[in-house]
Order: structure tokens, then C-alpha cells, then sequence
């Protein structure tokens, strides 16, 4: 769940901060794809974190 909330989060924020920087639709699409990136490799590090956490 963290990961996908993290793809979720991070395309809608790299959008958003793209849009606020004036970019075009290609700058906002590249923005979002990185941004969903990044917070879902954070999303998948503490989805393993919490696993190796919970069963000890």
C-alpha cells in the first residue's frame, strides 16, 4: 500500500509543482513520472522496512 500511495502522490505532486513552475504538458508529465519514482522507491523501502520489523 505504501508503494502504490507513494506513485499516487508523487505523480500528482510532480504535476502540481510542474504546473506551478509553468511547464507544458511534457514538463508535467516528466515531472510527475520522477516524482512517482522517487516516492515509490521511498514507499518500497518502508514497505521492507516495516516487514523485516513486524516478523522479527
Amino acid at each position: 500500500m505504501f508503494v502504490i500511495g507513494g506513485l499516487l502522490l508523487g505523480a500528482i505532486g510532480g504535476g502540481l509543482r510542474a504546473r506551478a513552475r509553468g511547464g507544458k504538458a511534457a514538463d508535467m508529465a516528466q515531472y510527475a513520472a520522477v516524482y512517482a519514482i522517487i516516492f515509490g522507491l521511498i514507499g518500497l523501502f518502508i514497505t521492507v522496512y516495516l516487514d523485516r520489523m513486524l516478523r522479527g
